[in-house]
């Protein structure tokens, strides 16, 4: 993956690259249903793990189930609100437009990510919307966090699919 940064680097918090560890270990649960390895984390205001998720599209057959929303909704019902303030989501690679739709939507005040997305990444990359001054909330953004890594898991990931093929689905003919 291409690095696309809108950042200056800076030292990377101890907090935001634990968290981001912790992401990289939902990923690899999206291996095992042939989900894209995305994965995430929401830590409370004390840095405590209250939501995780990882990619379960293809599992689910459900275009939402991005590792994000699962999070982020297991964030909610743990806390009991749908206002997740003062916490923190770390995620793999940079949120899609329908993710950063939803972090501003939860009031999520602070975004953690590894690897940044040329193709579909929504905040910082192609698009910025959990810092666009029009909406209601706005979101610091910490992008590049054990990028190499977070990039190396999803080059992996389409390298082996390409070698199988297009269809990450069943067989024809099965059901």
């Amino acid at each position: 993956m291409t690095k696309v940064s809108n950042f200056s680097p800076r030292p990377v918090n101890p907090a935001d690259d634990a968290a981001i560890r912790a992401a990289i270990g939902q990923a690899r649960h999206a291996l095992a249903t042939q989900d894209v390895p995305i994965g995430a984390v929401v830590l409370d205001p004390a840095g405590k793990i209250i939501g995780t998720g990882f990619n379960a599209r293809e599992a689910n057959n459900d275009p939402t189930a991005h590792a994000e929303l699962l999070a982020l909704r297991q964030a909610a019902a743990a806390l009991g609100t749908w206002r997740l303030d003062g916490c923190t989501l770390a995620v793999t690679l940079e949120p899609c437009t329908m993710c950063a739709g939803a972090i501003v939507l939860a009031r999520v005040p602070r975004l953690v990510f590894g690897a940044w997305d040329p193709k579909a990444g929504a905040c910082g990359s192609i698009r910025d919307v959990v810092r666009d001054r029009r909406l209601n909330h706005s979101v610091e953004v910490v992008g590049g966090v054990r990028e190499s890594e977070c990039a190396a898991l999803l080059d992996e990931f389409f390298a082996q699919h390409r070698k199988i093929g297009p269809d990450f689905g069943p067989a024809e003919g099965s059901e």
